[in-house]
């Protein structure tokens, strides 16, 4: 299953400075589509103790996405952007979170089990990494980080339905592939590129140089993101 070659079309368009972040990340988004983990969850052979184990890691994951995008509001002057970005935080506790509900059911783990979670290195780190920018970058520049998580996941669906079509019934993931499937999403990513692009035309250039850096170390994070979950990462002391 070739899932590194590049889409025909987005059901959403990129703005040139998405597109430019893109070309920043280079090989680095081909990557992150080639992972074992990503080929494994999508033949259904990957191991359902290791996709509990990334399960319970993202859901810890997705609180400090929704903390970067709660900051982000904080930063924004206009008020859809206010209201844009308290959404998308409450998007990744409460819709995202029903997915983890539906898994922890099956796969035997609850929301204590969530709580008391050791953060994974890799995990620990991209989190950082986020809320940094969302505090200390530019608007711009805390965008840009938050912005290859939903993209990276919402492309991987895109290509998945391409490369599979439909999904079969006794897909033990069936759920999770048909989440990112989901055609709303697409909305979701047209506004969320709209905002990088103007944070990015009121910028300046060293503004934009830093937000393509910061775009390229979460991809790189998501990469690590697949990793961790793969290897079940441990703290080495």
């Amino acid at each position: 299953m070739d899932l590194t070659a590049p889409l025909d079309t987005r059901a959403f368009s990129v703005p040139p400075f998405a597109a430019a972040c893109l070309d920043h990340a280079d090989d680095t988004w081909t990557e992150a589509f080639d992972h074992p983990f990503v080929h494994a969850l999508a033949e259904g052979t990957l191991d359902p103790d290791t996709f509990k184990f990334y399960q319970m890691q993202d859901a810890r994951y997705l609180e400090a996405f929704a903390d970067a995008t709660s900051l982000l509001s904080t930063r924004c002057a206009d008020p859809d952007d206010k209201l844009w970005f308290i959404d998308a935080a409450r998007l990744a506790i409460v819709v995202e979170g029903e997915l983890h509900e539906g898994y922890g059911e099956e796969l035997g783990y609850g929301p204590s089990d969530i709580r008391q979670l050791q953060l994974t290195p890799n995990n620990r780190a991209y989190q950082n990494h986020m809320i940094d920018r969302a505090q200390r970058g530019t608007l711009v520049e805390g965008t840009a980080a938050i912005a290859p998580c939903p993209w990276l996941y919402i492309e991987l669906g895109q290509r998945l339905e391409r490369e599979m079509g439909e999904i079969p019934e006794d897909h033990p993931y069936a759920e999770w592939l048909a989440m990112y499937r989901d055609p709303e999403f697409n909305e979701y990513m047209a506004n969320l590129l709209g905002r990088l692009q103007r944070f990015a035309d009121a910028a300046d250039e060293t503004a934009r140089s830093r937000a393509q850096t910061a775009f390229t170390t979460s991809v790189r994070y998501e990469w690590m993101f697949w990793d961790q979950a793969w290897n079940r990462q441990e703290w080495p002391v």
